[in-house]
């Protein structure tokens, strides 16, 4: 099949879905690349941890930070289907800066990422970005609005209204009454611009080594697995990455290595239509048009 007939079956793969999206898959050390709609911008919610980690860790290194230093953690006390770790915590704990980022990273855990945006605040995370030539991620807010949306409000029973609110209410300059999804407010990305964090990640040219392997071990140990895993991980594949999800949003990005040398970040950023908390079809579709650009451009 050709690239341009292997697009438009993807897309229509994709509506049919439910699902648009911005995808690209980038080979770490040619830079040769297959994108879908990859300048799309959308709010990334999680998928703001990793570059979080990356200047938390750049201060780290240069001692602006001690990563042994334990840090008093309110529980999040969230009951609520999702948010993990501290943030379902009903008592304080005492966590070393280490540790939170294996938790915000690995875990997804929202609490213990605005603990560390507490210490490194979200410009200090776009001043990272822009000394690393990396443009078209922007990071506005810590992890806390992201547990402050309508569906946080309504009855489980109820969500699907949360996500028509979600799918139908943004306007034609893709503004949003949901601030969270509001390009102008919220913290937002492109599938190109996680690429090349993700390259910067896997071949660093202006970042420290130390700081890169560091943010690499981060994303292998990531214990959400359920959208691009199963068809990226393999006996013979390493899968690291991280998702990132809200309301009708469902992100992941990683880097797949293989066992011959290659390694192919692959970045997938989708809005779902389908006003439906729980959608494994999509969930499934996503990861199935992650995978056959991955293998197109494997193969070609």
């Amino acid at each position: 099949m050709s690239t341009l007939d292997l697009l438009d079956d993807l897309r229509r793969r994709l509506a049919d879905a439910g699902l648009r999206g911005s995808f690209l898959v980038r080979d770490v050390d040619s830079g040769d690349e297959l994108g879908l709609d990859a300048d799309l911008e959308l709010p990334i919610a999680s998928l703001a941890k990793v570059p979080l980690a990356v200047a938390a860790l750049e201060r780290i290194r240069t001692g602006a930070l001690d990563g042994a230093e334990r840090i008093e953690v309110e529980p999040g006390r969230i009951t609520t289907p999702g948010p993990t770790g501290l943030s379902r915590f009903r008592h304080p704990a005492s966590v070393a800066i280490d540790d939170l980022l294996y938790l915000a990273v690995a875990v997804s855990d929202n609490v213990a990422a605005d603990a560390l945006f507490a210490l490194v605040p979200p410009a200090d995370v776009a001043r990272t970005l822009d000394a690393l030539g990396i443009g078209g991620l922007t990071v506005r807010h810590g992890m806390s609005p992201l547990a402050a949306t309508p569906a946080e409000s309504l009855p489980a029973a109820d969500a699907h209204l949360a996500h028509a609110l979600a799918i139908d209410a943004g306007t034609d300059g893709r503004g949003h009454p949901v601030p969270q999804l509001d390009l102008a407010r919220a913290s937002t990305g492109t599938a190109r611009a996680c690429c090349a964090l993700l390259a910067e990640l896997w071949a660093p040219t202006r970042l420290h080594p130390q700081t890169a392997a560091r943010v690499r071990e981060l994303l292998a140990a990531n214990v959400i697995r359920h959208r691009l895993a199963p068809e990226l991980a393999a006996d013979d594949t390493t899968w690291s990455s991280k998702t990132g999800t809200l309301l009708h949003l469902r992100h992941e990005i990683g880097v797949a290595e293989h066992a011959d040398g290659r390694r192919i970040a692959v970045a997938a950023l989708t809005a779902s239509s389908v006003p439906a908390a729980v959608q494994p079809a999509a969930e499934a579709e996503l990861a199935a048009v992650a995978r056959r650009l991955h293998d197109h451009l494997r193969d070609g």
